[in-house]
């Protein structure tokens, strides 16, 4: 019987993570090649037999090259199905089409399900993402999904640079505030919340502070900063109620339109993003903004994955992991101090 092993690939949305992740890993990225013809049509090689193997397919989706990335992904998983890879695992850091996650209004379509029926139907096994920005998104497919989160990394990011002691943890909106309640509870820090209200998608018209930010190194947590207008808007909000700073963490920095623009002439003093984006060209364009490496997080998963070990302290939250083992040990004493009474007795 052959022995199996692991296959990295990757299209051109991310080959810098792709190459993070083969270091981490002590591998090299399996060779292939992903061109596209005059006509736009996407065409690829694999260079290499992936015959019974384990394969992953890394490719995230850059802003601006989302449906061309997505294509590149699905014939790829095609290519390495029909190739008989063995199993074949997407690892997607920022989900496409993430927001389109029910529907919302009238004749409105359900596209994060679409492309769970696309990634499905090329061949897919398994999916890796991190942060879905809804997480019943896992729920729209009839393979195993893990969702992995960038929380020990932002952890361990605030603990490195900052004062944790003069520090708050804010959510720019409601729906964030179990993510920003976690790391505040993390980190012991108090936590206010951002009320806004919408007049249409990526516009905010009106924000209110909950909570005490005076004199503070305010800090905003969210899964994903697009043009920016949300944080822009806070960074105000939470200046003029008295934060000595501002600074925004989020975990994928699409950074849309002009958003560059709005952050250079906001009051942010940072905007700290992870790199399941690519955003080296806008970092050069603009002074504040900052990157976090995920790429230990997902060679950890892969590593752990083909060893057949238990992958929960990469898909829950440390404060879920920590809670979970707590009770776990609980449980270890009190069956120890039951099988001591019974031989007592």
């Amino acid at each position: 019987m052959a022995t199996n092993s692991i296959k990295l690939l990757t299209g051109n949305s991310h080959p810098e993570l792709a190459s993070l992740v083969a270091q981490r890993l002590g591998t090299e990225l399996t060779k292939i090649m992903v061109l596209q013809y005059s006509n736009q049509e996407t065409s690829v090689t694999i260079g290499e037999s992936v015959r019974d193997e384990d394969v992953f397919i890394l490719q995230s989706t850059a802003p601006g090259e989302i449906n061309d990335g997505l294509m590149e992904l699905l014939i790829m998983i095609n290519a390495c199905k029909t190739a008989s890879a063995r199993r074949i695992t997407a690892v997607i850091p920022n989900f496409p089409y993430a927001r389109q996650d029910k529907k919302d209004k009238s004749r409105a379509p359900i596209s994060a399900k679409l492309v769970a029926n696309m990634l499905q139907t090329a061949g897919c096994n398994h999916v890796i993402t991190m942060d879905l920005h809804a997480s019943q998104i896992q729920g729209f497919f009839n393979v195993p999904v893990d969702n992995l989160y960038a929380e020990p990394s932002v952890l361990h990011y605030i603990r490195e640079n900052f004062d944790v002691q003069n520090a708050v943890i804010v959510s720019p909106d409601a729906g964030g505030a179990k993510r920003a309640t976690a790391i505040a509870d993390r980190l012991d820090l108090s936590f206010a919340l951002i009320h806004k209200e919408r007049t249409r998608p990526n516009e905010v018209s009106r924000m209110t502070l909950v909570g005490d930010v005076k004199d503070k190194t305010a800090i905003l947590v969210d899964d994903m900063a697009d043009t920016c207008g949300t944080l822009v808007k806070a960074a105000d909000t939470l200046i003029d109620n008295g934060a000595a700073c501002v600074v925004a963490i989020v975990t994928h920095g699409i950074l849309s339109g002009k958003a560059i623009e709005s952050i250079n002439g906001s009051k942010l003093t940072k905007v700290v993003v992870t790199n399941t984006v690519p955003h080296e060209e806008k970092k050069r364009m603009c002074p504040k903004l900052d990157t976090i490496d995920i790429s230990p997080t997902y060679g950890e998963f892969v590593n752990t994955a083909t060893r057949k070990g238990s992958i929960t302290p990469l898909e829950l939250p440390e404060t879920i992991v920590e809670e979970t083992e707590d009770k776990q040990e609980e449980g270890k004493e009190k069956e120890e101090e039951g099988a001591k009474q019974e031989g007592q007795s």
